[in-house]
């Protein structure tokens, strides 16, 4: 037993695996039910609502919900995405022990101590049956996996077999005496009263009282467990069943057990202690595991992996019953590996994979690893069991040819041993159960043992050669010479993975890789959180590895990132360019593809190939900060300025780079102080003064300037700076300034003027202005003030006269030019417009008065949106400036007129084929035929391929699309124009391949589309209508290059299609009476399905908030309080989920609906274009052929009310865009 994860926690009473997540439920004897990610190891989420122990829990295989039923004898569903309860199902009298999900209708079975199993729709939240035999508590009830019965265990000491068919005829299925009938009759019973459910046997057989019962999940077989300890196996048919066998061992009571769903085992639990797997066909016990002082109460096996749970008195386990990584061994280009005990060999140049032989059997050990011998085409099998001293291993020679559909089965050598590696042509090493070594020849005899140092396991590290592995380091270990050649500190290594030239290896522990070089020395070490699975090392000298959940790589100095994430594990085998080639768990060879553009990026920088770099920078798709993060660290921010759009990173990374014109560049974009500021230190640090210059004048940081001015000797911009200081009132700047430019006279006026008289005269009086010093003199009281003494030793302040005004920049020393300097790329991006998350504030009339309601003083409208539509203007110039004046052509192609005959008459040369017959042959695009001028074979393309029969519509495209077909030009004045044909592909048209261009792209469209978006934020729906079906219209009239753009060119047309069908039903809804009842209840059902059309989050959080008003207003509170949930997931700006909030708290109140509508939000359904209203999944459904409308089977030959031109319901061909659509 292989123990994946272990909880600590309560009594551990239900399990529950996620069909397809890596999840678990587990429900608690203290009434919490825990949500874990067993294969991450982390608690998810607790739900507590159940008032004491919960005893039975259920995942849905589809919907995001799980059933729970507890000693509080309620039921209660969840949804685990809303993390909340969202019904509770009342009606058992006492506890609840197990609840399930039906796996295909809406059903859930519960069986209670009330002494009735109860069978209950989930849909309509309502109990359906109510199956009354037992005289005990029931334990446990089961649906059959396929068929409709249900399997119940009680302490009456029965197990009971019920057939459902009669509940599924009268709920579920469908025509006379089903569903219909029982719907129009309701009080109709049948003549004979035929119940829901009937009792098709009783197996009375256990002595005390049954615990669980469950069917296989193929074969009419029951497993049964007791508190009589005994585990017991029963057969059915139609008319009768049978005890088959008893499995005894227990020793306490058996408190659950199943079957597994794969395999011929059975697995049942106790409250003695243990868990125990039996051999279903012989009924003997395979294999008993125990715990100390735990008795488990529960098991749970997954729907399709190889795990199982056990609940038991302190946490619950997740375990395997076996090891499921495949044993294999590559060489060259040739993958050995074995399934199901036969060696089978892949040759991956041919892909052709073939069984070579049978392995013997006798060993029910699992295969551990292999080795192979190329020069002896030997191959060891190794294979473990839980007892060391029964582990083997087998030495066969491989077969030089076999019949691959029945294959040989050579007679091997096995003998006892851990583990045994080839370690020369002819020898091998065997570490036996002692963990000594011995070396062997091809006989299987030992030619030598060998004193080692103490180890637990040994790996293959080339000829001669081994690795050996003890607690907590792994040794490399000369044979030959017997002594040890390097060692490295790793502990637990379980598998050692040699790159092809020998010269590194990845070293694998549980979490933790560790390469290192052929010495042993570490080059890095890498951390996982989660398991490693596997890995190989490419050509280029990557390590890619695989953890549970992702691939990944690991370049020699440390670097490491994610390549792809992984739904299940998978065991890498080889990796060759962008493809990894690797078994499954099933041992099935699969190759996955990779995108290996960051690690070759990564690695050309350590390399330093800057040429790939470069080359990868302009062509590659590179994004992500964590590039440009790498870059920046490794010291390469000018290779980051290369594809980097945002400006301000663009800034950071130009500094980084002391790049300035980038930088300045970037820094008049943003405009902001602290960019300035920054720039200003860069450029100074250069001595670009001129930059510093403009830094300091748009942060206005006037003392700097001056400052700036003065060790530039700028005289005349100083005094201006004097001046700005004088203007602005600021005296220290003043007097600063003034002290710079050595003004005497400037300084004496600032003093004198801001009171400083004393300072004013000292100045004056130092620097000789007697005239000042007079002034000054008379302006002192002779009486309070003392005129200040003049030191006769003062130093005049006076700067020093600049010898050389400095205009130009400071000189840089000259550097090479580093190879990515002045290198400019640019990268075109192709993606679908979407609307402005941001701006909502525009929404407008159209979206109406609905869309407020008067919780209180908070709504939304605001101005129109404005037209800002596209205006296209025709290139002025010679756009299609052939070139061909000066051509210098070879004279014998040169047309003459040819005398033949003896009358010499004169041969008129024949027509050629016109350039716009040509399109048309060579395409089956429609737009060709259109420009071609071919308008009718146009007409009958699209006909063919999207059902076009109303061509009114296309009228003015065609026109348009024709008009831009060709050039015309003035050959002689009294002549007509002279046409040119613009080609797409003009480098290999000659005179017969030619295809035309096309006026219209993809991204022309994608811009039209914004606009329309932003109509419909502003509510002018009936001009969003419009601009949106012209859309739709044009992608027929297409062409694209490849596959991407095919899917791009879909992708639009379904959003044109949604958009239309919802603001055409939203136009209709708003011309509704709302007088009647009836009316408003169907105004409510237009606004609810509007909310169910694929718009931009911006949009829908328009609709949902229409719908939950309107809704609120009819009473409906329970379907409001759904619309409110779902508009606060895509989260609204503050005030709206304020409102919404408050609404929600309102309906959660009173979550009933008051009137019944046509509208199920749980029943997936797509809409009637011509009757807007739903057609659930499953139901009969015609489709227009261009934009995909759903309509009722009664329209079907009508036009398409969407895109107006195609007749619904008719067989086509379908959308036709690209050349590689025909081939």
């Amino acid at each position: 037993m292989l123990t994946k994860f272990e909880t600590k926690s309560a009594r551990v009473k239900g399990l529950s695996f996620h069909p397809k997540r890596p999840w678990v439920l587990t429900t608690l004897h203290t009434g919490v039910i825990q949500l874990w990610d067993y294969r991450m190891c982390t608690l998810l989420d607790k739900f507590d609502e159940h008032d004491g122990p919960v005893r039975g829990v259920c995942f849905h295989s589809q919907q995001p919900l799980f059933v729970s039923g507890g000693d509080d004898y309620k039921i209660k569903v969840w949804n685990y995405k809303h993390r909340r309860c969202i019904f509770t199902l009342l009606g058992h009298l006492d506890y609840i022990r197990t609840t399930f999900f039906h796996h295909d209708y809406p059903w859930i079975l519960s069986a209670s101590d009330d002494q009735t199993i109860r069978i209950w729709n989930w849909q309509s939240r309502t109990c359906i049956s109510v199956l009354t035999g037992h005289n005990h508590y029931v334990m446990c009830a089961n649906f059959h996996p396929s068929e409709d019965l249900i399997v119940s265990a009680s302490l009456d000491q029965s197990v009971r077999v019920w057939d459902i068919s009669g509940l599924r005829r009268k709920n579920v299925a469908p025509g006379p005496g089903g569903l219909d009938d029982h719907l129009k009759h309701p009080g109709h019973t049948d003549l004979f009263g035929a119940a829901d459910a009937v009792v098709k046997h009783v197996l009375e057989g256990h002595d005390r009282g049954v615990n669980w019962a469950a069917f296989h999940p193929t074969m009419p077989l029951i497993i049964s467990g007791a508190d009589d300890r005994q585990v017991k196996l029963w057969r059915m048919n139609e008319a009768k069943a049978w005890e088959v066998d008893t499995c005894r061992g227990h020793y306490n009571n058996v408190s659950c057990t199943i079957f597994h769903p794969r395999q011929e085992l059975i697995i049942s639990n106790s409250e003695d202690k243990s868990i125990r797997v039996w051999d279903l066909s012989k009924r003997t016990c395979l294999q008993t595991f125990r715990r100390e002082t735990d008795r488990f109460w529960v098991i749970a096996a997954h729907p399709t992996l190889n795990l199982f749970a056990a609940g038991h008195d302190s946490g619950m386990i997740v375990f395997k019953l076996e090891r499921e990584r495949p044993a294999f061994v590559l060489h060259a280009n040739v993958l050995y590996y074995v399934k199901d005990k036969f060696l089978r060999m892949l040759d991956f140049g041919t892909s052709k994979d073939v069984a070579v032989m049978q392995l013997r059997g006798g060993s029910k050990a699992n295969v551990y690893s292999m080795s192979y011998n190329p020069a002896e085409n030997a191959v060891l099998i190794c294979c473990r069991s839980p007892n060391p001293d029964n582990s083997t291993y087998d030495l066969y020679a491989v077969p030089k040819s076999s019949d691959s559909q029945n294959p040989d089965a050579p007679e091997g050598r096995r003998s006892s041993g851990l583990t045994a590696v080839w370690v020369a042509r002819n020898r091998f090493a065997v570490l036996d159960r002692t963990h000594s070594i011995t070396i062997k020849n091809l006989k299987n005899e030992v030619s030598k043992k060998v004193q080692a140092p103490n180890c637990d396991d040994m790996f293959y590290a080339g000829t001669g050669s081994l690795l050996l592995r003890d607690t907590d380091s792994v040794t490399l270990f000369d044979v030959q010479q017997k002594r040890t050649l390097a060692s490295v500190k790793m502990s637990k290594v379980r598998y050692v993975i040699w790159s092809s030239d020998m010269s590194h290896v990845a070293l694998l522990g549980k979490h933790l890789i560790t390469i290192c070089n052929r010495k042993m020395e570490t080059l890095c070490s890498i951390h996982e959180n989660t398991r490693v699975k596997s890995g190989a090392w490419d050509e280029s000298g990557v390590f890619i590895y695989t953890t549970s959940n992702h691939i990944k790589y690991a370049i020699t100095n440390g670097d490491h990132g994610i390549i792809r994430t992984l739904d299940l594990p998978i065991y890498i085998t080889r990796v060759k360019g962008n493809s990894v080639y690797c078994l499954d768990r099933e041992c099935r060879p699969r190759v996955l593809g990779i995108d290996s553009t960051e690690f070759k990026f990564k690695l050309a920088l350590i390399n330093r190939k800057y040429d790939e770099v470069l080359n990868m920078v302009r062509n590659a798709k590179l994004v992500g900060q964590s590039i440009i993060a790498y870059l920046q660290e490794k010291g390469y921010p000018e290779v980051a300025l290369h594809f980097v759009k945002d400006e301000k990173t663009r800034f950071g990374l130009a500094l980084e780079c002391g790049n300035l014109e980038i930088a300045l560049e970037a820094a008049r974009a943003l405009d902001s102080k602290a960019c300035w500021e920054k720039l200003g230190e860069a450029a100074l640090l250069q001595g670009n003064h001129q930059i510093v210059e403009m830094a300091y004048q748009r942060t206005k940081d006037f003392d700097k300037l001056s400052f700036l001015y003065l060790i530039t000797g700028n005289l005349e911009k100083l005094r201006k700076m004097m001046k700005i200081a004088e203007i602005r009132k600021d005296t220290s700047g003043h007097f600063q300034n003034a002290l710079f430019l050595g003004d005497v006279a400037e300084r004496v006026k600032i003093l004198k003027n801001c009171g400083q008289s004393s300072l004013a005269y000292l100045t004056a009086a130092t620097h000789g202005l007697t005239e000042d010093t007079d002034a000054l003199k008379m302006t002192f009281d002779p009486e309070k003030d003392q005129i200040p003494e003049v030191d006769p030793n003062a130093c005049l302040l006076m700067p020093p006269p600049p010898v050389m005004q400095c205009e130009e920049n400071w000189p840089l020393l000259t550097v090479s030019r580093g190879f990515f300097e002045g290198a400019m790329t640019t990268r075109g991006k192709t993606a679908l417009a979407a609307a402005d998350m941001a701006d909502d504030g525009g929404a407008g009339e159209g979206w109406g008065d609905d869309a407020d309601l008067a919780l209180d003083d908070d709504g939304f409208g605001g101005p129109d949106g404005e037209d800002d539509g596209l205006r296209v203007s025709a290139a002025d110039g010679g756009g299609w400036d052939v070139g061909d004046e000066d051509l210098d052509l070879p004279a014998d192609l040169e047309v003459s007129a040819e005398v033949t005959g003896e009358e010499g008459y004169f041969v008129a040369p024949t027509n050629g084929t016109p350039q716009s017959q040509v399109w048309a042959n060579n395409s089956h695009l429609p737009v060709d035929h259109v420009l071609a001028g071919s308008f009718e074979s146009a007409c009958r393309l699209l006909h063919d391929q999207v059902g076009v029969v109303d061509f009114t519509p296309y009228k003015p495209l065609f026109l348009s699309t024709y008009a831009r077909s060709r050039t015309a030009y003035v050959g002689l004045p009294s002549l007509g124009p002279l046409f040119g044909f613009p080609h797409r592909n003009w480098k290999e048209a000659g005179a017969k391949q030619g295809i035309p261009a096309v006026g219209v792209k993809l991204s022309d469209l994608i811009q039209r589309l914004q606009v329309a978006y932003q109509l419909t934020t502003g509510g002018k729906f009936a001009d969003a209508a419009l601009k949106l079906r012209t859309i739709l219209l044009s992608i027929p009239l297409l062409v694209v290059e490849n596959k991407q753009e095919i899917s791009e060119a879909q992708q639009l047309l379904a959003i044109c299609k949604e958009y239309i069908l919802g603001l055409s039903m939203e136009l209709m809804r708003k011309e509704l009476p709302k007088v009647t009842l009836d009316e408003q209840k169907r105004v409510c059902e237009l606004a609810a399905y509007f909310t169910h059309c694929n718009l931009q989050p911006v949009h829908q959080v328009l609709t949902l908030r229409t719908a939950l008003n309107l809704f609120f207003k009819l009473k409906n509170y329970k379907t409001a309080s759904s619309f409110a949930r779902r508009l606060l997931e895509l989260g609204p700006k503050p005030d709206v989920a304020q409102q919404t909030r408050k609404i929600l708290q309102a309906c959660d109140k009173n979550p009933t609906d008051e009137h019944q509508l046509l509208y199920d939000e749980h029943n997936p359904f797509n809409l009637c274009g011509k009757s807007y209203k739903p057609i659930y999944r499953g139901k009969p459904e015609e489709k227009c052929p261009l934009c995909q409308t759903g309509y009722q089977p009664q329209y079907k030959g009508e036009l398409c009310t969407v895109c107006t031109t195609s007749e619904i319901g008719r067989d086509c061909l379908g959308l036709r865009i690209s050349s590689l659509q025909f081939r």
